[in-house]
């Protein structure tokens, strides 16, 4: 950090302090009180913050109103002089370090690093020209109207100062509007560079006070070069430490609050003791910190003490320069102050007309959405802060001539503060609701409306719900209705009319908002557990980055671009592993009766011998750095020469004794020809060395023997046959992450396509856009599953490890979610839960350490997958001995569509796709009216799926294609085998396969409707959790809806006797149906308890618990 004495004050030759504003102490300073002055305005902007209504620039104006009348009051009064004497005895660079960091990291913070990130050189340019334009015409017009004998020095340095936006008023209004966050955080992210490269600059100015003419080139571009690279990438160093830290399980909400604050501070501090700007550091930790980079709900927490630090940070400047501008004489405030202040708004204005003007083509080329209506709302948008205020002082400091004036810097710039809040934040927010900016798109209208209407819904149901309690007969219900009524729909929504849009115009809308599930879907995983730090954090910035282009729905092959290619990794794992040293590879032959080659053959197959030739390579390391090192060459002539015999003998040596036992075959190893190589370099080397002596005025072979020489440095090849081992094992380290990273990855972005596909109803507006909408999402799904199969393919043991450590950390979030349920109704008392909760956390933390990769199970393992088998020794042992392996190749038909069934096929490994038209679940097409249905429809299926079970269970034919996708290795049960095992365990086994496939169709379509269930297959059997019954055609089944929470068709066709609607499954039997007929052959139901059945004999169907059968 640089050494600077400045501030409010001037250091003179007589090294006695000159206070900037306000006469010295000329009484017996005592310290007090200042601590009740600092307190008191904190109170007082918190106050008229409350009274007002939070309007920002008044509550400023009072502050610094207060503070120029404390000021004046401490000019005339020693009593009130004492008080803050300590204030203008403070330098400002301390000022500076107190208060800045903090402000910038809230501004940093609120800044989406991937939108900066994809307009990155479009902000760079709007920053370097906004500054430019603004320095130049500020410059010219300060120096043409100001009177107050600035020299140029002061003109150009107040002119520098009043070029700073501040980041957080520049943007606030706009937040509060629903304005796209591209643009705020494209000129958030313009005053965040114009500030950086400005505290750069007089740091450069800070640090060089004392002697300008010292300056030199290359200490300021060694400066600039710390300032700019070196501050970001210690901000990027200490971001990771900050994840780390805040990011612990172990961590509680005030420690985290705690650290975040005190590590903002010890970032900037540390980044400026080593010489480099630490604001630049601190905008790059802000930036790089996300959500995610929180402990779940902890975000806002922190962000909301941060900001409210930041805002009583606000209030004490403004307060603080309000007494030093006060301590100041009154005579310098004249008509012309006003005057020229007016002057100085008008020009910060104009000038930033002038640069909305010139970046406009900048602007549109970032984004499509951009036109002269965002061109009038950014020219409002240079508000002026907290950050001209905190420089304002080293206008005087650094200036070499001093002026009689200087709180009049402060003066001007607090007032074009104030006015600029005031003004420029009512014109912005008053332009982008005048030019229809603030429009809600039809997309989110449409869900704001859906929202609303569900409210209601449920405050209508509430209410009938209470009006038949005994204890609230008495209640006035007219007024409970009219006291909970919503706001009216008409008042929210506004904007285009839906029926004056094209379908393409609501499709790019409903694009953006389908974004803004996925994002959303990504963050909820990975709070959840489901989903890691780093792929949530890919699919989001994935998500960011093809947001901006238009009609663009992001695909998991764009994820996989997004993600750095892991090809390369493969194709140099390659390389090393056709270069590594394979010595059981070697042909070696044992050699007859002769013990002198039977101890060579013994001598060359040792370790030792290996390594022997490893030492001698490593040894000659210091005699290749003397022979490279002309000065050390010329005096250790002789002694390289000898040592380079010796050398060429060993190796030599090795090679002959080599070629003794394998004769030809050693030249079929590729090291052994590199050996063999060196060796003849070598004697080329010795002979070229012999014949210099011999002409040593040829400089012809002298040159030719010094280039050979410099080929010496090839020996050391050979000591790569014990790296390359090493590279192999780290490079495939690399692969397994890179595989289960993308695992990941593609698990997550199937399920925010599946959230999204259960929203987008929400946000259509048309059924023509919303099929469209599902049609893209559907595609994208199928696509990213089929990823999902040829990555398990590819790295097998990666995803069993990487499910093994999902299906750990769910059981353990389960234990936690019980420990807290059994916590908040007293059954544990607080220290037990506590020790419980360190004990499942402390499993949490080790599965960091979780091994990478598992051997997937031999094939035999993988029956007691099969769910309706459960794992019954009896069931297994029966199949076991009717099972036979079979091998299918890339592109074979496992079974085709309309073939009757074989059998079952339990998928061991690869993947398959099922390629069929719509499921039918057993009805004609022609049945299923008002339905929309796909031409074509594809499912991929990979390592423990089961193909076949319906076919067999209905005796008819396939319904689908299976298609080899890669090599595929499957268990096949024949079909007499599987009737023959009906039989054995009729009706259980029979029973078990429906349930299955019944419980597989409700969570693949009903998910939301059975979310709170507990479906679990094993406890449905033993249990009853649900169950399901068999319709026949034309029989007929009563529903009891008391006992029977849902009715679920899962296949088949019934009809509702009373109203004669037809059901198709899947679907819902709705409650008001009381009685169903079967019309396919065979109709199948879940069916829902509503209270917690009785523990049953595996084989009841539960006779009589919802239903009556005739």
């Amino acid at each position: 950090m640089s050494n600077n004495s400045f501030s409010f004050w001037a250091t003179k030759d007589d090294n006695k302090p000159d206070l900037l504003c306000g006469r010295p102490a000329d009484y017996f300073v005592v310290q007090k009180h200042f601590t009740i002055m600092i307190c008191a305005t904190i109170v007082l902007g918190g106050l008229s913050k409350m009274v007002l209504k939070n309007s920002e620039v008044f509550v400023l104006m009072i502050l610094s109103l207060s503070g120029f009348v404390t000021g004046q009051l401490a000019y005339h009064f020693v009593e009130v002089h004492q008080i803050v004497y300590p204030l203008l005895k403070t330098p400002s660079f301390s000022l500076y370090c107190y208060f800045l960091p903090l402000i910038v990291f809230v501004a940093a913070l609120d800044v989406d690093f991937y939108i900066v990130k994809n307009v990155l050189w479009q902000v760079l340019l709007m920053g370097m020209i906004s500054f430019g334009t603004a320095f130049i015409i500020i410059a010219y017009v300060v120096f043409k109207f100001n009177r107050d004998s600035w020299d140029l020095q002061c003109c150009l340095l107040f002119s520098i100062t009043l070029c700073l936006i501040d980041p957080l008023h520049s943007v606030n209004s706009l937040k509060t509007i629903g304005i796209s966050k591209m643009y705020t955080d494209i000129i958030r992210g313009e005053s965040l560079i114009i500030c950086s490269f400005t505290c750069i600059f007089f740091g450069i100015f800070r640090g060089h006070t004392t002697n300008v003419s010292m300056f030199r080139e290359l200490h300021v571009i060694i400066g600039l070069s710390l300032d700019i690279f070196g501050s970001t990438i210690c901000g990027y160093w200490c971001t990771r430490v900050i994840q780390i830290i805040l990011t612990d399980i172990f961590s509680n909400t005030l420690t985290n609050v705690v650290l975040c604050f005190s590590l903002v501070y010890m970032t900037f501090y540390l980044v400026e003791y080593f010489g480099m700007s630490g604001i630049i550091a601190l905008v790059t930790v802000g930036l790089n910190l996300d959500s995610l980079s929180f402990k779940p709900r902890m975000e806002f927490i922190i962000t909301k003490f941060l900001i409210m630090c930041s805002s009583a940070y606000e209030h004490l400047i403004y307060g603080f320069f309000g007494i030093v501008v006060g301590c100041g004489e009154i005579k310098y405030f004249r008509f012309h102050s006003l005057v020229f202040t007016v002057i100085l708004y008008v020009t910060v204005n104009f000038a930033r007309l002038l640069t909305v003007i010139v970046v406009s083509p900048i602007l549109k080329h970032s984004s499509y959405e951009y036109d002269w209506r965002w061109g009038v709302v950014i020219t409002w948008s240079g508000i002026r802060g907290v950050f001209s205020l905190l420089l304002a002082p080293d206008i005087y400091n650094f200036s070499e001539s001093k002026i009689e004036a200087p709180h009049m810097f402060i003066f001007y710039i607090q007032v074009i503060s104030l006015l600029t809040t005031g003004i420029n934040s009512h014109m912005m927010l008053r332009s982008a609701k005048t030019l229809g900016l603030c429009a809600l798109s039809l997309p989110r209208q449409i869900a704001v409306r859906n929202a609303i209407q569900h409210i209601q819904q449920i405050i209508r149901n509430t209410i009938t719900l209470y009006k038949t309690e005994k204890t609230l007969t008495n209640v006035n219900w007219d007024i409970v209705e009219e006291k909970t009524h919503t706001v009216p729909i008409t008042h929210i929504l506004h904007g285009s009319s839906e029926e004056f849009a094209t379908d393409e115009v609501l499709i790019e809308q409903a694009r953006l908002h389908v974004a803004i599930i996925q994002m959303s879907s990504f963050e909820k995983q990975c709070n959840d557990g489901i989903l890691g730090v780093e792929a949530a954090r890919i699919l989001i910035g994935a998500t960011k980055s093809y947001c901006p282009i238009h009609g663009k729905f992001m695909s998991i092959s764009d994820v996989s671009t997004y993600v750095r290619d892991r090809s390369w990794l493969i194709k140099f794992k390659n390389m090393l592993t056709y270069l590594e040293y394979h010595k059981e590879k070697i042909l070696f032959s044992i050699p007859g009766d002769n013990k002198f080659l039977i101890f060579v053959y013994r001598t060359i197959i040792s370790e030792e011998f290996e390594y022997a030739t490893y030492v001698v390579t490593v040894m000659y390391i210091f005699p290749m750095i003397i022979h490279i090192w002309p000065i050390a060459r010329e005096l250790n002539v002789s002694a390289l020469i000898s040592i380079n015999y010796y050398f060429m003998f060993l190796y030599t040596l090795e090679s002959a004794l080599k070629i003794l036992i394998l004769k030809r075959k050693y030249f079929l190893h590729n090291w052994n020809n590199l050996d063999f190589f060196i060796i003849v370099l070598g004697i080329v080397d010795i002979l070229c060395l012999h014949f210099v002596k011999l002409k040593p005025n040829n400089l012809v072979l002298i040159q030719f023997t010094v280039v050979i020489g410099y080929f010496r440095i090839i020996r050391f090849l050979p000591i790569f046959k014990v790296i390359i081992p090493i590279l192999i094992n780290m490079t495939d380290v690399q692969i397994k992450k890179s595989l289960s990273l993308m695992y990941s990855i593609t698990k997550g972005y199937v399920k925010s396509q599946e959230d999204a596909k259960l929203l987008i109803r929400q946000i259509s507006g048309r059924e023509s856009v919303y099929q469209k909408l599902y049609d893209i999402l559907e595609k994208n799904k199928r696509e990213a599953i089929k990823e999902l199969g040829l990555i398990e393919h590819e790295g097998r043991d990666v995803v069993i490890a990487l499910k093994t450590k999902q299906a750990i950390r769910n059981v353990i979030a389960k234990a936690l979610k019980n420990l807290t349920f059994l916590w908040s109704r007293g059954i544990i008392d607080k220290h037990e839960g506590i020790e419980m909760n360190k004990v499942l956390l402390t499993k949490i933390k080790a599965l960091n350490n979780f091994p990478m990769a598992i051997p997937p199970p031999t094939p035999d393992k993988y029956l007691p997958n099969i769910v309706w088998l459960e794992n019954k020794d009896v069931l297994i042992e029966f199949f076991k001995r009717r099972t036979r392996l079979t091998y299918f190749d890339y592109g074979d038909i496992i079974c085709r569509e309309g073939e009757m069934s074989q059998g079952i096929f339990l998928i061991i490994s690869g993947m398959a796709s099922l390629h069929s038209s719509s499921p039918t679940f057993g009805i004609e097409a022609s049945q299923r009216t008002g339905r929309q249905f796909k031409t074509m429809y594809t499912e991929y299926c990979t390592s423990g799926d089961v193909l076949g079970e319906l076919s067999c269970l209905l005796k008819r034919e396939v319904d689908y294609t299976a298609i080899c996708e890669t090599t595929l290795q499957a268990f096949f049960i024949p079909l007499e085998d599987i009737y023959e095992g009906f039989d054995v365990f009729w009706p259980s086994l029979e029973y078990k396969i429906w349930l299955k496939l019944a419980l597989n169709i409700v969570n693949q379509y009903f998910e939301q409707n059975v979310a709170g269930e507990d479906l679990d297959f094993q406890k449905c059997v033993t249990s009853n959790h649900a169950y399901v019954e068999t319709l026949s055609s034309y029989n007929e089944m009563t529903l009891n809806h008391v006992t029977t929470k849902l009715v679920i068709l899962v296949y088949g066709h019934v009809i509702d006797n009373k109203t004669k609607e037809s059901h198709v499954a899947p679907s819902i039997i709705p409650k008001s149906c009381e009685q169903i007929q079967g019309i396919s052959d065979v109709s199948k139901l879940l069916l829902i308890p509503t209270s917690e059945p009785v523990t049953s004999d595996e084989t009841s169907h539960a006779m009589g618990k919802g239903w009556i059968a005739f």
